[in-house]
């Protein structure tokens, strides 16, 4: 992890952690950095946002940097991350930004960067652009005269994106009434109306954005409103997205939950069927329920686990030519159609499946159990020595050893926080949550933890 960037890019509070001029730092590295690989043209960068209130700010600022150096910027506008994605890897950009913080509250905010295959930038570039942003090196110089880039409307590129998407289900939708919980954030721009072009009558919640309510008691995060919309409709299915639409939790038709882990469950099971499932394996990060590896070892689906992070998932399916990857909060990746999470596309998957089956999602989701986790956060004095402090590890091998089969523990380390995760899965809440706090007490025998 760099000073700035995380697995998911440049992320903090808006104009205290990630200011105006943080952005057009970032613009000017960028413009001036695919700018060298150009002999006589332009680089040309796409920028998407979505609906929180600083990201037209965060906009301005990058589109200053980039033309500054030289660069051409095209504005998306309000736009999902896998829009961004998408055009950036067929339309020949140097590389794409997506301003938004995803789940986060409106008052923070990001900036992703995406290289040109759609998928995010290296580490290395990332740490260029901080030894940038703090020391200026190396000094860039302002482009002159004609030598200034332009900025250029570009919303055509997301009405590709949505007639790409539209293009992907081989069936109609015609007898599906489908939910969707659109967070006030990108996925407004999209989603209604790739499903109404497909023919399904649509009941849509939080398709009213303002700049401060995206997220807010809605979306993947805030289930339960798309689940009351199920039930009070009785409606076949539900999709609820986050902020920038690269994740996608579902509702089935009995008002249950389905979040990524049943999802991949259920459509590498359909494709393995067809004989569709490219080696037979999804990827899935150390996250994933003990449920979800029960369940495709009994149909012989095969599974590797990353660090957390949709970025990890990406790589590794990549490398190793596998079909489906991705994680619990419904960052799912399609490799066939997208480099990269794409919440809309995930629910397109998840309605082919449930039509082509013949089975309500309620019915395709009847052979997995998924174990009960409990997971908390603990300050620590440092990381990694309360990881590896020796008691600590014997602590975490006796939980194992009690568990057996019919359970796991997980301590990692936060990416970003002076903070250990622990995680307990076991048959039930009460084992969960005493096999998670005999961990927390042990580390905090040893003295490990900040002054509560």
């Amino acid at each position: 992890m760099g000073k700035y960037f995380g697995t998911d890019g440049f992320r903090g509070e808006a104009n205290v952690d990630l200011t105006a001029e943080h952005a057009f730092k970032v613009g000017r590295f960028l413009g001036w950095y695919y700018g060298k690989k150009h002999s006589g043209t332009r680089a040309q960068i796409a920028i998407g946002k979505d609906t929180r209130r600083s990201s037209y700010m965060l906009e301005d600022a990058l589109c200053a940097g980039i033309t500054s150096s030289g660069a051409d910027a095209y504005l998306i506008h309000v736009t999902t991350t896998p829009s961004v994605s998408y055009v950036v890897r067929t339309e020949d950009f140097d590389c794409g930004i997506m301003i938004s913080a995803s789940h986060n509250p409106y008052y923070d905010n990001g900036i992703k960067i995406l290289r040109a295959n759609g998928q995010k930038i290296e580490a290395e570039v990332e740490e260029a652009i901080e030894r940038y942003i703090d020391e200026g090196v190396p000094e860039i110089p302002y482009a002159k005269r004609d030598g200034i880039g332009r900025t250029v409307d570009y919303s055509a590129g997301r009405n590709r994106y949505i007639g790409y998407l539209i293009s992907i289900p081989t069936r109609s939708f015609k007898s599906m009434r489908v939910g969707l919980d659109l967070a006030n954030g990108s996925a407004s721009q999209v989603a209604k109306s790739v499903f109404d072009a497909l023919g399904a009558k649509t009941y849509v919640i939080n398709n009213d954005p303002d700049g401060t309510n995206i997220n807010r008691g809605c979306g993947s995060t805030h289930i339960e409103a798309l689940v009351k919309l199920v039930r009070e409709e009785k409606l076949d299915i539900g999709f609820a997205y986050d902020g920038d639409a690269d994740r996608c939790i579902a509702v089935d038709d009995k008002a249950n939950v389905v979040n990524g882990d049943a999802i991949m469950y259920i459509t590498a099971r359909y494709l393995k069927e067809q004989g569709r499932l490219d080696n037979d394996t999804i990827v899935t990060t150390v996250m994933s329920n003990l449920g979800l590896y029960k369940a495709c070892d009994a149909i012989g689906i095969r599974y590797e686990k990353t660090k957390v992070g949709d970025k990890y998932v990406a790589e590794n399916m990549m490398a190793n030519g596998h079909r489906i990857g991705g994680e619990q909060s419904g960052h799912i990746i399609f490799s066939k159609y997208a480099t990269t999470g794409d919440g809309i596309l995930t629910s397109l998957m998840v309605m082919q499946t449930v039509l082509d089956k013949k089975l309500p999602l309620s019915m395709l989701t009847r052979d997995l159990k998924i174990y009960p986790q409990v997971l908390k956060n603990v300050r620590v004095t440092d990381k990694k020595t309360a990881r590896e402090n020796p008691a600590v590890c014997e602590a975490v091998c006796r939980a194992e050893e009690a568990l057996g089969d019919d359970g796991r523990v997980l301590v990692r380390e936060s990416g970003t926080e002076p903070v250990l995760r622990v995680m307990a899965e076991a048959k039930t809440d009460t084992l969960c949550e005493e096999t998670v706090n005999g961990i927390i007490a042990v580390i905090r025998e040893q003295g490990l933890i900040l002054s509560e």
